[in-house]
């Protein structure tokens, strides 16, 4: 039996700011029989179109990003303190160069064919839904934001419905 009950977006009580920013999150997807997760730090979540959604930024260099751009779903997982070293891991180390899920020692448990971690104590399970490429011509807060791009490697951002809540 799974530890996870379903909940709807607005019954997750956990801040935001604090799950994204100072706790990180896990993007992972599948494509065939591989899945890999990136650590992310930066993102969001609201309403847009009137559907509960979650605000992804990728760079086309992670290994993830490919496999986020040819599957439908995704998921984001939130974890406790405890696993900051595979947080740390996940962020730091390719999927091209190594095994993150052996690596890490998490498990990966199946919403159907999206991957989230047994060990999260929440997890997004996500459809994306608009997707673009972050752009120079669009800055306006120049000062701020052109420090994070020195080689014009802008993320791409994805905004996907929030389909599943799954938290412990």
């Amino acid at each position: 039996m799974s530890e996870f009950r379903e909940l709807s977006p607005s019954e997750i009580t956990e801040n935001p700011f604090n799950l994204i920013g100072k706790d990180w999150a896990l993007v992972t997807a599948k494509n065939g029989d591989k899945t890999n997760m990136m650590t992310a730090s930066w993102g969001g979540v609201g309403i847009m179109w009137n559907k509960p959604v979650a605000f992804t930024f990728i760079r086309p260099q992670r290994f993830t990003f490919g496999m986020l751009e040819s599957e439908e779903y995704f998921s984001l997982s939130f974890f406790d303190e405890d696993f900051r070293e595979a947080l740390r891991f996940c962020g730091t180390k390719s999927g091209r160069d190594f095994d993150k899920i052996k690596e890490t020692g998490l498990t990966v448990c199946y919403d159907g064919e999206v991957p989230y971690f047994k060990e999260a104590k929440l997890s997004l399970i996500c459809r994306k839904m608009y997707s673009q490429f972050l752009n120079k011509e669009s800055i306006v807060d120049t000062d701020t934001v052109l420090k994070q791009y020195g080689d014009d490697d802008y993320h791409k951002m994805y905004i996907s419905e929030i389909v599943k809540v799954l938290a412990k």
